[in-house]
């Protein structure tokens, strides 16, 4: 499931959820609900995110392997 791919995401950058929470503007706690599946995560923050860790949106989903970002 893609909130194991979150969580290494941020544990592999040695990032705090407090860290990526204040880049999300919310709180730890909320951070923490969405990375363990007990709230689903906005469509908007999966975009933030993709963005924050410079990888896509696909990759975070699950929908590929790889880590690259798209290019423009």
């Amino acid at each position: 499931m893609y909130l194991k791919r979150l969580k290494d995401l941020r544990e592999d950058r040695d990032l705090t959820q407090s860290e990526v929470a204040s880049y999300l503007q919310i709180t730890r706690q909320q951070y923490g609900l969405y990375e363990t599946g007990k709230r689903d995560i906005p469509a908007e923050f999966i975009k933030f995110l993709a963005i924050f860790y410079h990888t896509s949106t696909d990759y975070i989903l699950e929908l590929t392997n790889n880590i690259d970002s798209y290019k423009s």
